[in-house]
């Protein structure tokens, strides 16, 4: 019997999509060393050279999810914060809540990318363009409620506990309430000393 079965011919933009979805797919199943750009495209149903055509390396596959992961994040960061009582213990537990909730939403799945990416330049510049992202939405934000602008140090250290946090949360040595409220407690600690 032969193979009957078609390719579907997808946009650029869909067919990336695609292999993003399959590549999460890989690692939930199997792990991270599993995922391999041969694998991903016999997973995905496309010839290597397609695959290679989007991520050229493995390391660029796994910044372009650490990238998906991110644009979620921020995303859905930003849509509780549209919504949300412009008070800076309401945006504090916005922060904290978004932060947490996207990082259990992908559960062991990113820290195992980042610690396939250790060490890489793709890493080094994804984590740089986030941290610059989120000390600078948490400096717009908390400006109006700050006598003193929002020191940098002083951003680094917010976005250093929403880690450390996060972290303990997969980890299981902290629950998902406990490391909200405490990541909201340093970041309206930051906000008054400013």
């Amino acid at each position: 019997m032969s193979d009957t079965r078609v390719r579907q011919r997808l946009t650029r933009e869909d067919r990336y999509t695609q292999l993003v979805e399959v590549a999460w797919q890989i690692i939930r199943d199997e792990g991270t060393e599993a995922l391999t750009l041969g694998h991903l495209a016999e997973r995905a149903g496309v010839t290597k050279p397609v695959v290679y055509d989007h991520f050229t390396s493995r390391s660029g596959l796994l910044a372009a999810l650490y990238r998906e992961y991110d644009q979620r994040q921020n995303q859905k960061m930003d849509d509780v914060i549209s919504r949300t009582e412009a008070t800076p213990e309401k945006l504090a537990a916005v922060i904290a809540t978004a932060y947490i909730e996207c990082v259990l939403l992908q559960g062991r799945e990113m820290p195992s990318v980042l610690a396939a990416l250790a060490g890489t330049p793709e890493l080094e510049k994804i984590r740089r363009e986030y941290a610059v992202d989120f000390t600078d939405k948490c400096r717009t934000l908390f400006a109006p409620f700050c006598t003193h602008p929002l020191r940098d140090a002083t951003l680094w250290a917010m976005l250093g506990s929403a880690e450390g946090l996060a972290w303990a949360v997969v980890q299981g040595a902290v629950t998902d309430v406990q490391a909200k409220e405490e990541l909201c407690a340093v970041i309206m600690g930051m906000v008054r000393a400013a």
